[in-house]
């Protein structure tokens, strides 16, 4: 049964794309005013909705109202980073009349459902799950406060409420779902739901697809299964039984791999991904197939449309001049957040994503005398910018945050901004020359701001991992740090990134900028030419169904 009138898809559906699918994240950036997303995951799942629509696919989007978003980040007095939780309201959102019960540790939990029309944003029709009801008590409501909760018990309700609540609105709906299909694990409870309901493995394991975006097993989310027995996560399924569903034998439960265990098809976000998780677990036995769809962007929201068209007429005149001018919007945020005044005309720098350790926001700064020769260079002068949101509780990152916002304070020509969401990731993609990127190799699953980077006449400067190995060309439309043997010690690992990219950055990037500027612009009009169309999300939503969707029964 198709959704009901009031929920109907705004289009007949592609012959390619009937199979009907829900597709289930924890999080979702759409829009610049819709604060439920933290980074990479959301901005993927954003593009992908999108996508969808614009290729007129039979799928639904579920995830969460996040009553206080991730957060909002501004500045403490002396201009370091301060976390700040602040109501949210959405008035595009409609309230729907659907609400339902579940239980969250051993106590009903009332669950209301909001609907986003594909009409706002140009997205297939989504519903987002709030506890934030009058039916519930404070904690019960609490759950759909703030995305990714710090509290594990917090957390697992919020799992329950985004798998388990999101199965039973679709049920609620009646719609027939044939495709459930997971974006990372947090909606894994949705299997143990589908388990009672069918009472049958293979019946759970003909509906469901896993996309994993974690490159290493230890990065996986485990929890003390007695625990997640205690929260409701398995509906009444007993312990010992799920147990033997899951093929385990102690009382750890590792989401990823139970993920792999109930799904049909799973795969990784890049082909070295693939690759990786196909090691990774390959001594798990009972887990499905993985397989490769590399993450990509919605060109039609991320690319600037008067920089395309220059590059497609081969205006070149016009090309250079949007791109200054998008420098010169970006620097505006500069001034406005710091006070500096950056230069259109000077190599500008940009290092913005989840500060995540792994990451590496600082390591352009690993060596601070040769990093502080670099900023004050006449010759070749260059601007950086740092901008992301660390988890508001991984004190690390914050603490790396702060080093850099403090140490900006002796350039004129360093920023550290705030407020790293959709508006100003696309200012930054705009304004910058060279987007840094510089995870340590195998941590990143994919990564895709370099993507949208690339739409917008930014040049990749990055080491060899997640999707760039699928799209570099080194001094042709982008440039690569030399991979470093992953089996040293990660502080000799960074000594040696950190010193082979302060080489490329002397020895080729700067003298190209300002000695042969025809160059320069060759290469990033190469990067603009071999970002799409492949990199664009329509090819990945395409993908999901020619390589997983339609193989379902």
């Amino acid at each position: 049964m198709a959704l009901p009138k009031q929920f109907k898809h705004p289009y007949e559906f592609d012959p390619k794309y009937k199979k009907a699918v829900a597709y289930f994240c924890m999080e979702f950036a759409i829009d610049q005013s819709f604060k439920i997303y933290s980074g990479g995951l959301g901005f993927l799942a954003g593009s992908h909705m999108r996508s969808a629509y614009e290729l007129k696919q039979n799928m639904v989007g579920v995830g969460i109202l996040w009553k206080y978003g991730y957060y909002d980040q501004i500045r403490k007095g002396d201009q370091s980073m301060d976390v700040l939780f602040q109501e949210k309201n959405y008035s595009f959102l409609i309230e729907t009349d659907i609400k339902f019960d579940i239980t969250i540790n051993n106590h009903p939990v009332t669950v209301g459902a909001y609907y986003l029309d594909p009409k706002t944003f140009g997205t297939i029709p989504m519903f987002f799950l709030s506890t934030d009801v009058p039916e519930n008590d404070y904690l019960a409501r609490s759950t759909s406060n703030r995305l990714y909760d710090s509290d594990t018990s917090a957390r697992i309700a919020q799992e329950i409420l985004l798998g388990v609540g999101g199965a039973r609105l679709l049920d609620e709906l009646n719609h027939e779902t044939e495709v459930y299909h997971m974006n990372e694990a947090h909606a894994l409870s949705a299997g143990f739901y589908l388990y009672q309901k069918h009472k049958s493995l293979e019946e759970v394991k003909k509906r469901i697809a896993f996309t994993t975006h974690t490159p290493e097993e230890a990065g996986n989310v485990k929890n003390d299964i007695r625990l997640l027995d205690k929260m409701g996560y398995f509906c009444g399924t007993p312990l010992e039984e799920v147990k033997s569903l899951c093929d385990i034998d102690n009382n750890t439960f590792n989401h990823s791999l139970v993920a792999l265990r109930l799904s049909f098809l799973a795969n990784g976000v890049s082909k070295l991904h693939g690759e990786v998780s196909r090691k990774m677990w390959a001594g798990y036995p009972k887990i499905s197939k993985i397989i490769s769809i590399t993450n990509a962007q919605n060109k039609k929201y991320w690319a600037d449309k008067e920089l395309r068209a220059s590059l497609d007429n081969e205006e070149n005149n016009h090309l250079l001049e949007r791109k200054l001018r998008m420098k010169e919007i970006l620097f505006n945020l500069v001034a406005d957040q710091t006070g500096k005044l950056f230069d259109k005309n000077v190599l500008t720098i940009v290092w913005a994503r989840r500060f995540a350790e792994y990451k590496r926001a600082d390591l352009i700064t690993h060596d601070l005398e040769r990093f502080r020769e670099l900023m004050n260079r006449k010759d070749y002068p260059v601007q950086i910018i740092w901008a992301g949101k660390p988890y508001p509780m991984d004190y690390n990152a914050i603490s790396t945050f702060n080093r850099l916002v403090h140490m900006s304070k002796n350039y004129s020509n360093a920023a550290v901004l705030v407020g790293y969401e959709l508006y100003i990731s696309r200012l930054l993609k705009g304004g910058s020359d060279v987007w840094l990127n510089n995870p340590r190799i195998t941590r990143e699953a994919s990564g895709t701001s370099g993507m949208t980077a690339a739409m917008n006449g930014s040049v990749n400067f990055s080491t060899y991992d997640g999707w760039i190995p699928e799209f570099a060309k080194d001094g042709v439309n982008s440039f690569i740090v030399p991979p470093v043997d992953t089996n040293l010690p990660l502080h000799q690992q960074d000594t040696i990134d950190g010193q082979n990219m302060m080489d490329i950055l002397e020895n080729e990037i700067l003298p190209t900028y300002y000695e042969h500027p025809e160059r320069w612009q060759e290469i990033m009009k190469n990067s603009m030419k071999d970002i799409l169309p492949y990199f664009d999300a329509d090819r990945m939503a395409y993908q999901y169904y020619e390589k997983i969707f339609t193989f379902f029964d």
